[in-house]
């Protein structure tokens, strides 16, 4: 498809075992996407915000963005991303294991632009990735 470009994604994940599975799904495919990873909610403003040690990191066009952080949890980080006129455009896809309606209408409260409950069989949460990779970088229009 025309649309079809290379997407970076920031995914702000502490547990690495689901880190790995979103990089993997995240890199099986012929879009040269890219990720970087970071392990808390702090790490994830200082990313996004260009702040030490991510001086050099270029903006995110999607951030996939776990609820249950150390430092500064899911909630404070969407919060406060979505407060911000430079920030509040990129797109934020909450990924995380909660099913509570709670998390979910907060999340949404706080402008998520999507809530994505994680699968806990592999092929199910694979074809989630796969599915959102897609979305994103074939089917979505940002703003130019």
């Amino acid at each position: 498809m025309s649309n079809t470009k290379p997407l970076h994604f920031l995914l702000v994940e502490d547990d690495e075992d689901h880190a790995n599975l979103v990089q993997m799904a995240l890199a099986d495919n012929r879009i040269a996407n890219t990720v970087d990873h970071v392990l808390d909610g702090a790490a994830a403003l200082c990313y996004v915000r260009r702040e030490a040690p991510y001086e050099d990191r270029g903006r995110p066009d999607v951030i996939l963005l776990d609820l249950k952080l150390p430092k500064l949890d899911g909630h404070e980080v969407l919060a406060q991303l979505k407060e911000d006129a430079d920030l509040r455009s990129i797109p934020v896809v909450v990924l995380t294991s909660s099913e509570a309606e709670a998390d979910r209408a907060k999340a949404y409260l706080r402008h998520a632009n999507s809530y994505l409950t994680k699968p806990l069989d592999f092929d199910r949460f694979h074809q989630m990735i796969q599915d959102l990779k897609y979305y994103w970088s074939v089917w979505n229009q940002p703003p130019a």
